[in-house]
């Protein structure tokens, strides 16, 4: 899939009060929108995910899927700070003429989506459909519709928050800790702090999956090993996995972003924020997550009005938001309703 850039090319002010000299999105969009614009479909990728959808989201869109371009207008954006296009640590930086690195400004959730909604702007896209996320992307899909409450229509969270926990954020500060003990990491090269990533995305995956997954995905052989275990051989491979598409910079910019997620920010209180969503929304939880519980689901669901919470089971805990593409199909599909369809082919 092809992807598409937007160049905003003024001064764009941060929440922490640095500002990027400008910035590029890149995106893809599938499918047509309709002469009137209802079939939007906006989808926000979670931390090391990339504009194109079907890539980490093959079971939920594509031809035949639940979000078929057949029928939707798809777009997704991949967000500031990564490194699939858009600005981020390997970035030139304008005023010095070489790359960001640990140059590169703090952002937040809310600096992201004012960036996607200014692409939104100049797509000249009036009203969402439906936004849905996963992990970070229901971070990104929350603020939205809490900074524009006219836009989207249908709101979807998926093991998500709306605030990133201590628990969370203690796993991110670990994972930091072993990006900072690669002696590389001091250096202003491209690669600089991969080996500690590697070891920064195995810890991460203990959070992203559970005591169960392992045991039923990783299982010891036999009774009489000593070593070459496959729990630890996953580990490196997921590290090694990373490394071939990722860097440190990157990582460590976004993980620094989901620490700082908190919707009640200047907003008097994280109840107020969650008030003031007008879309119709639907929370799902996955009930073997870890990193993003259910009781955060939950308090999404008690606190944003008229929201409906629906939970999933699944081996994988917090990944279950990417693998589990049938049980979210049903919930979505009957959550939407007859009334929901944007035309007598969808659904």
């Amino acid at each position: 899939m092809d992807l598409q850039f937007f160049d905003y090319k003024y001064t764009y002010p941060l929440e922490s009060g640095e500002a990027l000299p400008g910035f590029r999105l890149a995106y893809t969009t599938q499918g047509t929108r309709n002469a009137d614009g209802s079939n939007v479909v906006w989808i926000c990728h979670a931390l090391t995910g990339n504009a194109d959808p079907v890539d980490w989201w093959g079971g939920m869109v594509g031809p035949g899927k639940f979000y078929d371009p057949e029928h939707y207008f798809i777009i997704c954006a991949n967000i500031i700070g990564s490194c699939y296009g858009s600005t981020g640590p390997l970035s030139v930086n304008p005023a010095t003429g070489t790359p960001f690195y640990h140059d590169f400004p703090t952002i937040t959730i809310r600096d992201m989506v004012g960036a996607l909604d200014l692409l939104r702007q100049e797509l000249g896209i009036e009203q969402i459909h439906t936004c849905v996320g996963g992990s970070v992307g229901g971070q990104q899909a929350v603020e939205w519709a809490i900074t524009q409450p006219n836009l989207i229509q249908n709101l979807i969270l998926i093991a998500s928050n709306a605030v990133f926990s201590p628990w969370g954020i203690a796993f991110n500060e670990s994972q930091r800790m072993a990006i900072e003990a690669d002696p590389t990491w001091a250096e202003r090269r491209d690669d600089a702090g991969v080996t500690g990533m590697k070891a920064a995305r195995a810890m991460a995956l203990i959070s992203y999956r559970n005591y169960d997954t392992y045991g039923f995905t990783q299982a010891l052989d036999n009774n009489e090993q000593l070593d070459g275990y496959k729990a630890a051989s996953y580990q490196r491979y997921q590290g090694e996995k990373l490394a071939a598409r990722f860097n440190a910079f990157t990582y460590w910019t976004l993980t620094k972003v989901m620490d700082s997620h908190n919707v009640g920010r200047n907003r008097g209180s994280i109840l107020n924020a969650l008030n003031q969503i007008k879309a119709r929304t639907l929370v799902v939880g996955i009930r073997s997550d870890i990193l993003f519980p259910p009781s955060e689901q939950q308090f999404l669901a008690r606190h944003i009005p008229d929201a409906v919470y629906e939970e999933i089971d699944s081996l994988y805990g917090h990944d279950g938001f990417l693998i589990e593409a049938k049980p979210l199909t049903q919930i979505i599909r009957k959550w939407l309703g007859e009334s929901a369809k944007v035309s007598a082919k969808v659904l």
